[in-house]
């Protein structure tokens, strides 16, 4: 028993949670049972087996090589060393056949090696070991070239016609020729070339692998080199092909909380209370993704520290006065829009206006800016420009862009000042809608 395992043999000493967890395993050890069974005493294929016990294959895939890795291996003719954990023992690997795509091709790819079929096309391979004939060329042709070369050699010094298709096709090569540039040009993925391409994905990648293989051959060390590299920013091509970035559920699910978290100077509490998402969640999220906002909120210059949790940080590099000093010493110089200052200094406008108005009192009154009703700062000349769209956008049902139409206003500039300072009246439109 290892160091972490409850001890099942006093069950009365299990916590209720270890024995919940129990529970849950035998639940599952029980459900796929019948499927192990077949797995470990018969030569059934992972589909048949799959559809009989009504699994998906990938889901019973999971719980043999997670649980009975052993048959696995087993089954792959795949040996373990004495004293190697089994689990470190890699089955599948990439650019390999596996094991139900060997077994359903073997008697063919052997009668491509025969002299007894050598008058026989791939066509009439395939038929008469019944597969279809385009699935064994593109077997062939990745996992044994020198066998379609060998034939090729034979067949034409015995005199025989081979009608397999050598080399690209030139309406393929011209199908291609876009995606295979921006797929070399890039870091996009297959089925992102694919898409912006509008080609089949599976069709591209197969072009790549017959015709590309140096191109394929470069990303994957481009990929090799993903895998060790210390840092990994927010798109970045991963190791597994995959790019660095949080799910797309995720990603809507804090989307509004994040832009107020960048667009306005709300607090935390204030965020999540507004949005209702949880605090832990939204906390974790920005730490793992948006690093970088959660250091400007610290006062943190990004770049000269190393900063593994945030939530830890006691000593800021960069104190918040000392960020805000020149920006401060150049308002005060040459008075202009905070928004505009804050741009040629790369601050974020909107903390920047807050810390103006506590730090800066006399300095922020004199820019113009005041607390309107509902307690946040803003400019007075936006909030007397925007006075009456807000209006009649609180008594009215008329549209944003109509009432923006109505006085003239522009849309995306009233949208943006309804949205950080009125929120309530954008949720309340939006549930009437």
């Amino acid at each position: 028993m290892m160091a972490n395992e409850p001890d099942t043999s006093q069950p009365a000493l299990l916590t209720p949670k270890q024995k919940a967890n129990l529970k849950r395993k035998d639940a599952i050890r029980s459900k796929y049972e019948e499927a192990v069974r077949l797995y470990a005493e018969t030569d059934m294929t992972m589909d048949a087996i799959a559809r009989k016990c009504n699994f998906t294959v990938s889901a019973l895939g999971a719980y043999l090589r997670r649980n009975c890795r052993e048959l696995v291996l087993k089954r792959h003719n795949l040996a373990v060393k004495e004293g190697e954990d089994p689990q470190g023992v890699k089955i599948f690997k990439e650019g390999k056949q596996n094991v139900n795509a060997h077994i359903k091709y073997k008697d063919a790819v052997e009668a491509c090696g025969a002299l007894q079929y050598i008058d026989l096309n791939l066509s009439q391979i395939a038929r008469m070991s019944g597969v279809k004939v385009a699935a064994l060329s593109n077997f062939v042709r990745t996992h044994y070239p020198d066998l379609l070369e060998w034939r090729e050699k034979v067949r034409r010094r015995l005199g025989i016609n081979d009608n397999l298709q050598r080399g690209a096709r030139p309406v393929c090569t011209g199908q291609y020729a876009e995606a295979v540039e921006l797929y070399r040009t890039t870091e996009l993925t297959i089925p992102e070339v694919a898409e912006q391409c509008n080609v089949s994905v599976g069709g591209f990648g197969q072009h790549l692998r017959f015709y590309h293989k140096d191109i394929l051959k470069a990303r994957k060390e481009k990929r090799k080199q993903a895998q060790v590299a210390p840092k990994k920013k927010i798109g970045q091509l991963l190791g597994n092909g995959q790019r660095h970035r949080p799910a797309a559920g995720t990603e809507e699910k804090y989307a509004e909380a994040l832009a107020l978290y960048r667009d306005t100077a709300l607090t935390m509490k204030e965020i999540v209370a507004r949005t209702g998402v949880p605090a832990e969640g939204f906390r974790f999220y920005l730490h793992s993704w948006h690093k970088d906002l959660v250091l400007e909120r610290l006062g943190v210059a990004n770049g000269e520290a190393e900063v593994a949790d945030l939530r830890k940080v006691r000593i800021r590099v960069k104190t918040v006065a000392a960020k805000y000093e020149t920006a401060i010493e150049s308002l005060k110089l040459h008075p202009r829009p905070v928004a505009q200052v804050a741009a040629e200094f790369g601050l974020h406008p909107e903390v920047f206006r807050e810390y103006l108005c506590k730090h800066e009192p006399l300095l922020a009154q004199s820019q113009g800016m005041v607390v309107n009703e509902k307690g946040k700062l803003v400019s007075r000349i936006s909030q007397e420009k925007y006075a009456e769209a807000v209006r009649l956008y609180a008594t009215t049902p008329d549209t944003l862009k109509s009432i923006a139409r109505q006085l003239g206003l522009v849309y995306n500039s009233l949208s943006g000042y309804i949205r950080r300072n009125y929120p309530e009246l954008a949720e309340r439109h939006r549930n009437k809608d």
